[in-house]
Protein backbone atom coordinates (compact mmCIF):
# COMPACT_ATOMS: atom_id res chain seq x y z
CA UNK A 1 0.00 0.00 0.00
CA UNK A 2 1.44 3.41 -1.36
CA UNK A 3 1.35 6.40 0.82
CA UNK A 4 -1.32 8.02 -1.02
CA UNK A 5 -3.99 5.31 -0.58
CA UNK A 6 -2.68 4.98 3.49
CA UNK A 7 -3.34 8.53 3.89
CA UNK A 8 -6.85 8.47 1.82
CA UNK A 9 -7.89 5.34 4.06
CA UNK A 10 -6.71 7.03 7.40
CA UNK A 11 -8.79 10.04 5.72
CA UNK A 12 -11.99 8.42 5.06
CA UNK A 13 -11.69 6.92 8.73
CA UNK A 14 -11.34 9.93 10.09
CA UNK A 15 -13.94 11.35 8.51
CA UNK A 16 -16.57 8.44 9.66
CA UNK A 17 -15.11 8.91 13.67
CA UNK A 18 -16.11 12.65 13.02
CA UNK A 19 -19.42 11.79 11.29
CA UNK A 20 -20.29 9.36 14.03
CA UNK A 21 -19.27 11.86 16.73
CA UNK A 22 -21.57 14.29 15.55
CA UNK A 23 -24.68 12.37 14.68
CA UNK A 24 -24.18 11.02 18.25
CA UNK A 25 -23.99 14.94 19.35
CA UNK A 26 -26.60 15.67 17.95
CA UNK A 27 -29.13 12.80 18.80
CA UNK A 28 -27.79 13.99 22.85
CA UNK A 29 -29.38 17.43 21.96
CA UNK A 30 -32.27 16.30 20.32
CA UNK A 31 -33.38 13.65 23.35
CA UNK A 32 -32.48 16.92 25.43
CA UNK A 33 -34.63 19.07 24.02
CA UNK A 34 -37.22 16.70 23.38
CA UNK A 35 -37.46 15.96 27.57
CA UNK A 36 -37.20 19.88 27.75
CA UNK A 37 -40.44 20.03 25.50
CA UNK A 38 -42.32 17.05 27.29
CA UNK A 39 -41.74 18.71 30.31
CA UNK A 40 -43.27 21.39 29.32
CA UNK A 41 -46.57 19.53 28.22
CA UNK A 42 -46.75 17.51 31.49
CA UNK A 43 -46.77 21.32 33.08
CA UNK A 44 -49.10 22.94 30.81
CA UNK A 45 -51.48 19.40 31.89
CA UNK A 46 -50.87 19.63 35.47
CA UNK A 47 -51.68 23.56 35.04
CA UNK A 48 -55.11 22.42 33.46
CA UNK A 49 -56.02 19.85 36.04
CA UNK A 50 -55.05 22.41 39.00
CA UNK A 51 -57.86 24.88 37.45
CA UNK A 52 -59.99 21.53 37.31
CA UNK A 53 -59.50 21.26 40.53
CA UNK A 54 -60.33 25.30 41.63
CA UNK A 55 -63.44 25.01 39.87
CA UNK A 56 -64.62 21.73 42.28
CA UNK A 57 -63.41 23.61 45.45
CA UNK A 58 -65.95 26.22 43.98
CA UNK A 59 -68.49 23.90 43.06
CA UNK A 60 -68.26 22.11 47.09
CA UNK A 61 -67.44 25.11 49.06
CA UNK A 62 -70.78 25.77 49.67
CA UNK A 63 -71.25 22.44 51.09
CA UNK A 64 -67.68 22.18 53.14
CA UNK A 65 -65.50 24.78 54.55
CA UNK A 66 -62.71 25.09 52.20
CA UNK A 67 -60.18 27.95 54.11
CA UNK A 68 -58.90 30.33 51.97
CA UNK A 69 -55.50 28.86 52.37
CA UNK A 70 -56.48 26.26 50.02
CA UNK A 71 -57.34 28.15 47.28
CA UNK A 72 -54.34 30.13 48.24
CA UNK A 73 -52.22 26.89 47.75
CA UNK A 74 -53.71 26.16 44.44
CA UNK A 75 -52.75 29.76 42.66
CA UNK A 76 -49.56 28.74 44.22
CA UNK A 77 -49.09 25.42 42.79
CA UNK A 78 -50.02 26.78 39.15
CA UNK A 79 -47.50 29.26 39.42
CA UNK A 80 -44.64 26.95 40.94
CA UNK A 81 -44.97 24.71 37.82
CA UNK A 82 -43.93 27.28 35.32
CA UNK A 83 -40.48 26.53 35.83
CA UNK A 84 -40.97 23.18 38.15
CA UNK A 85 -38.04 20.40 37.54
CA UNK A 86 -39.30 16.53 38.10
CA UNK A 87 -38.28 17.13 41.58
CA UNK A 88 -40.39 19.60 42.12
CA UNK A 89 -43.76 18.35 40.16
CA UNK A 90 -43.82 15.24 42.10
CA UNK A 91 -44.35 17.56 45.10
CA UNK A 92 -46.99 19.53 43.67
CA UNK A 93 -48.05 16.57 41.86
CA UNK A 94 -49.04 15.07 45.61
CA UNK A 95 -50.48 18.55 46.95
CA UNK A 96 -52.72 18.50 44.15
CA UNK A 97 -54.12 14.95 44.13
CA UNK A 98 -54.37 14.83 47.76
CA UNK A 99 -56.38 18.09 48.09
CA UNK A 100 -58.66 16.04 45.18
CA UNK A 101 -59.46 13.08 47.41
CA UNK A 102 -60.43 15.71 50.08
CA UNK A 103 -62.78 16.83 47.66
CA UNK A 104 -63.90 13.76 46.50
CA UNK A 105 -64.83 12.68 50.06
CA UNK A 106 -66.93 15.64 50.43
CA UNK A 107 -68.84 14.60 46.99
CA UNK A 108 -69.18 11.18 48.66
CA UNK A 109 -71.18 12.55 51.92
CA UNK A 110 -73.50 15.04 49.68
CA UNK A 111 -75.66 12.82 47.44
CA UNK A 112 -77.05 15.93 45.18
CA UNK A 113 -73.26 17.06 45.20
CA UNK A 114 -71.94 13.44 43.90
CA UNK A 115 -74.70 13.56 40.81
CA UNK A 116 -74.47 16.88 40.16
CA UNK A 117 -73.89 17.05 36.42
CA UNK A 118 -71.43 19.89 36.83
CA UNK A 119 -69.19 17.52 39.61
CA UNK A 120 -69.52 14.80 37.20
CA UNK A 121 -68.25 16.00 34.28
CA UNK A 122 -65.65 17.94 36.07
CA UNK A 123 -64.51 14.97 37.84
CA UNK A 124 -64.19 13.06 34.23
CA UNK A 125 -62.38 15.95 32.44
CA UNK A 126 -59.87 15.44 35.57
CA UNK A 127 -59.56 12.10 34.56
CA UNK A 128 -58.79 12.90 31.07
CA UNK A 129 -55.95 15.30 32.18
CA UNK A 130 -54.49 12.15 33.96
CA UNK A 131 -54.45 10.13 31.32
CA UNK A 132 -52.90 12.72 29.47
CA UNK A 133 -50.04 13.39 32.47
CA UNK A 134 -49.39 9.86 32.79
CA UNK A 135 -48.89 9.81 28.71
CA UNK A 136 -46.59 12.69 28.68
CA UNK A 137 -44.43 10.89 31.91
CA UNK A 138 -44.21 7.95 29.85
CA UNK A 139 -42.60 9.44 26.93
CA UNK A 140 -40.47 11.63 29.00
CA UNK A 141 -39.19 8.62 31.33
CA UNK A 142 -38.40 6.83 27.66
CA UNK A 143 -36.34 9.82 26.58
CA UNK A 144 -34.45 10.08 29.84
CA UNK A 145 -33.73 6.40 29.92
CA UNK A 146 -31.98 7.15 26.04
CA UNK A 147 -29.71 9.83 27.23
CA UNK A 148 -29.00 7.54 30.20
CA UNK A 149 -28.08 5.20 28.22
CA UNK A 150 -26.15 7.07 25.90
CA UNK A 151 -24.44 8.66 28.98
CA UNK A 152 -23.48 5.24 30.27
CA UNK A 153 -22.04 3.72 27.46
CA UNK A 154 -19.00 4.16 25.33
CA UNK A 155 -18.29 6.30 23.23
CA UNK A 156 -21.60 8.14 23.56
CA UNK A 157 -20.42 8.86 27.30
CA UNK A 158 -17.25 10.52 25.94
CA UNK A 159 -19.22 12.97 23.74
CA UNK A 160 -21.60 13.68 26.55
CA UNK A 161 -19.43 14.39 29.27
CA UNK A 162 -17.58 16.72 26.14
CA UNK A 163 -21.16 17.96 26.07
CA UNK A 164 -21.37 18.64 29.81
CA UNK A 165 -24.84 16.59 29.78
CA UNK A 166 -25.25 14.86 33.10
CA UNK A 167 -27.49 11.77 33.99
CA UNK A 168 -31.49 13.17 34.63
CA UNK A 169 -33.89 11.73 37.15
CA UNK A 170 -37.00 9.83 35.68
CA UNK A 171 -40.25 11.61 36.58
CA UNK A 172 -42.19 9.27 38.99
CA UNK A 173 -44.39 9.80 41.55
CA UNK A 174 -45.39 8.21 44.75
CA UNK A 175 -48.02 6.62 43.66
CA UNK A 176 -46.57 4.87 40.72
CA UNK A 177 -44.05 3.43 43.15
CA UNK A 178 -46.69 2.23 45.73
CA UNK A 179 -48.39 0.59 42.68
CA UNK A 180 -44.88 -0.87 41.31
CA UNK A 181 -44.71 -2.22 44.54
CA UNK A 182 -47.97 -4.20 44.80
CA UNK A 183 -49.58 -1.48 48.02
CA UNK A 184 -52.11 0.64 45.56
CA UNK A 185 -54.39 -0.59 42.93
CA UNK A 186 -56.26 1.97 40.58
CA UNK A 187 -59.46 2.26 42.51
CA UNK A 188 -57.80 2.59 46.05
CA UNK A 189 -56.59 5.95 47.70
CA UNK A 190 -54.70 4.98 50.60
CA UNK A 191 -52.16 2.13 50.61
CA UNK A 192 -52.50 -1.32 51.95
CA UNK A 193 -50.32 -4.70 52.08
CA UNK A 194 -49.18 -6.61 49.31
CA UNK A 195 -51.14 -10.18 49.06
CA UNK A 196 -47.98 -12.56 49.05
CA UNK A 197 -48.72 -15.58 47.35
CA UNK A 198 -47.62 -18.54 48.57
CA UNK A 199 -46.65 -21.86 45.87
Amino acid sequence: MDLSTLLLVLLVIFIVIVFYFITIYNRLQSLKNGAFATLSQIRVAMKKRLDMVEQLVDMVKSYAHFEKETLENITSMRTDLSSAQPRDIRKINSDSLSLLADIRAVAENYPALKTSDAVINTMNAIRDVEDEISRHRYTYNNIIQEINTKIDTFPSSFIASSARLAKQDYLSFEEDELRRAGYLTSEEIEPRRPEAGWN
